[in-house]
């Protein structure tokens, strides 16, 4: 085989070109529809079509099924998205990711190549890239990727090798497509292995669309592959489901099983299938593309040189007849590898989205709970735990509700003060929930550091003024998050103090702690809601402000009274100061909470 060691690393080197101009222009396309992104996100509702929708619309703007699987598992992960409605979303993916197919195949296999114009469109690019606004920035590292994407797809194809110089490799490819239904699987094998590998569907699609066009493998294998490509690409989402909660690991389930059913059932009707492209293909398009791999088998080595490499304007008229055919052959097996794409995804989801209540069932079914698993009891980031995103602009939302589920725990730990409180010193659950408090603190500590350096990562990547100063205010509302929590474990060990002293609190005394904890449980509830909606009106801040001017006015009074219930001598000296160390703590979880609630103010609408 002529085919050196320099020309394996010259195919390596244009694939890694290639996956870098995919992530390149990625990235673009998300920064400039990062906010469109969130607004999709958050009207995601319970219907199963709209979830669909939403999958396209998504996969189809940021250029990437993987990105929105993980996304998805994310999502459910923390809550956001249910069971049934992330199903619905990871078959809207499936059919989004096909867009890219289509994209190399009208630019990449076409009569035009838009690679020619790579290099001019990097030119029109580079003042954008260097531009003050992110808008510009964003425009101009799409065009990059964009570029980048076609040079590596050009080189690609350059790089691998042509079979009139192998022709032994010729005979075991033409072997090995000759066993019918095991030819099939062998091929669905390698496009699995190779997504799986490569982590990039794309890139695969890109590398069977090469490999079909170049005649090392016939159309029906071809299209084979494209189908295993559509089971290694799920392996993204079960990885990043990996650290996650339950929830998500079902998710990731969901999407490995819907994607090997829908091969299963289209392994019985294959041939069918494959053929009814082909006829559409023949029908509409220039050139059968079941006739493209013997079209180049029955070129001669000169020939295949000649009318690759050669403008028309430089072959002879015969030789220029069998450049036209090429190309035809060409762009119809392109195409047809892409039709086959979408028709099969957009069959299987067509079928299956009838039963995403089944696949619900089957996911709980399969992926139980550890028997007395309590996920909020150990340290596990419900959102953000799978890493960054592709982007560091939806990362951000990713942010934004961890810190949601970390103020959920800090008011849990709440509640655990209240019962402690309230409770008789010889209760057994006194010192269990004291350590449940402490076991809280804890986690709470590790949360403030994984958000922060999450935060800290995510701010590498170039973002807007906009989301900087989004940033600098979740950091602000986890850091006061955290008071929250340290004021809980205070108040706990203030308990614990007076427990061991074997202090007693009378019933005004009990009342007025139970009225401070009203109002706080007030100003929590208000600081959630916000944090759930991720904004704030004038008209909600003036009312928890308020909630805050009221906490203090308690403190004020319960310490004045303090001091008189003390010289009336209505209870001890040592009663008073654990006391007046449960107000003050009180009255400082105040003013952490209406902190976090006034970082929202700077938050985009």
């Amino acid at each position: 085989m002529d085919y050196s060691f320099y020309d394996f690393l010259k195919l390596i080197g244009s694939l890694a070109l290639f996956l870098y101009g995919m992530k390149i222009m990625s990235e673009g396309l998300q920064k400039l529809a990062g906010n469109k992104l969130r607004n999709i996100l958050s009207a995601m509702t319970k219907n199963r079509v709209m979830g669909v929708l939403t999958g396209v619309l998504i996969t189809a703007l940021i250029q990437s099924s993987s990105a929105t699987t993980v996304m998805v598992v994310s999502f459910v992960n923390a809550g956001l998205l249910s069971l049934v409605q992330s199903i619905g979303v990871i078959m809207g993916a499936n059919i989004g990711t096909t867009v890219t197919a289509w994209i190399i195949s009208l630019f990449g296999f076409g009569k035009f190549s838009i690679s020619a114009l790579s290099i001019p469109l990097m030119g029109i690019a580079l003042p954008l890239i260097f531009s003050s606004k992110n808008k510009s920035k964003s425009i101009g590292e799409f065009i990059f990727g964009f570029s980048f994407l076609f040079m590596g797809l050009d080189f690609l194809k350059d790089s691998m090798p042509d079979l009139q110089n192998n022709p032994e490799v010729l005979s075991f490819v033409q072997n090995f497509s000759d066993m019918g239904i095991w030819s099939v699987l062998s091929f669905l094998m390698i496009g699995t292995v190779l997504t799986i590998v490569v982590q990039s569907s794309s890139a695969t699609v890109a590398l069977t669309l090469i490999m079909a066009t170049k005649g090392w493998i016939d159309f029906p294998s071809a299209a084979a592959m494209i189908m295993g490509e559509n089971i290694g690409t799920t392996i993204t989402a079960n990885l990043a489901a990996i650290p996650a909660n339950i929830s998500a690991k079902r998710a990731a389930f969901a999407h490995f099983m819907f994607n090997v059913l829908g091969v299963i059932w289209m392994l019985f009707v294959f041939k069918y299938f494959v053929s009814m492209v082909e006829s559409l293909v023949t029908n509409f398009g220039p050139a059968n593309p079941a006739e493209m791999s013997s079209f180049i088998s029955s070129l001669s080595p000169e020939e295949y040189s000649q009318i690759t490499t050669l403008p028309k304007s430089e072959l002879s008229a015969q030789l220029a007849s069998k450049q036209e055919m090429y190309l035809n052959y060409q762009a119809s097996t392109s195409y047809g590898l892409s039709l086959f794409h979408s028709l099969f995804n957009i069959c299987n989801v067509s079928i299956m989205i009838w039963f995403v209540n089944l696949y619900e069932k089957i996911c709980l079914k399969v992926i139980r709970p550890k028997a007395g698993e309590e996920e909020d009891e150990e340290f596990v980031l419900q959102y953000i735990s799978t890493g960054i995103l592709s982007t560091a602009e939806l990362s951000i939302l990713q942010a934004e509700k961890e810190t949601e589920v970390y103020a959920k725990r800090a008011r849990k730990m709440f509640g655990f003060v209240k019962k402690m409180t309230n409770m008789d010193h010889n209760d057994k659950k006194f010192l269990k929930l004291y350590n449940r408090i402490e076991k809280y603190e804890d986690i709470c500590d590790r949360m403030e550091v994984e958000i922060g350096s999450y935060l800290s990562r995510v701010s590498e990547g170039r973002l807007s003024n906009q989301s900087k100063e989004h940033i600098r205010s979740i950091l602000r509302a986890v850091t006061e998050i955290e008071s929250i929590a340290d004021s809980c474990c205070n108040i706990g060990r203030h308990l614990k103090r007076k427990m061991e002293a074997d202090a007693v609190f009378d019933e005004n005394v009990l009342a007025n702690i139970n009225s401070m904890y009203a109002l706080l449980d007030k100003a929590h509830e208000n600081m959630q809601l916000m944090l759930k909606n991720q904004r704030i009106s004038e008209k909600e801040l003036h009312e928890s402000q308020e909630i805050e001017n009221t906490i203090n006015e308690k403190r004020n009074l319960l310490k004045r009274k303090n001091v008189e219930d003390l010289n009336d001598n209505r209870y001890s000296y040592q009663n008073g100061v654990f006391y007046m160390d449960i107000v003050s703590e009180c009255e400082r979880m105040g003013d952490y909470i209406i902190n976090v609630i006034e970082s929202l103010k700077v938050k985009p609408d």
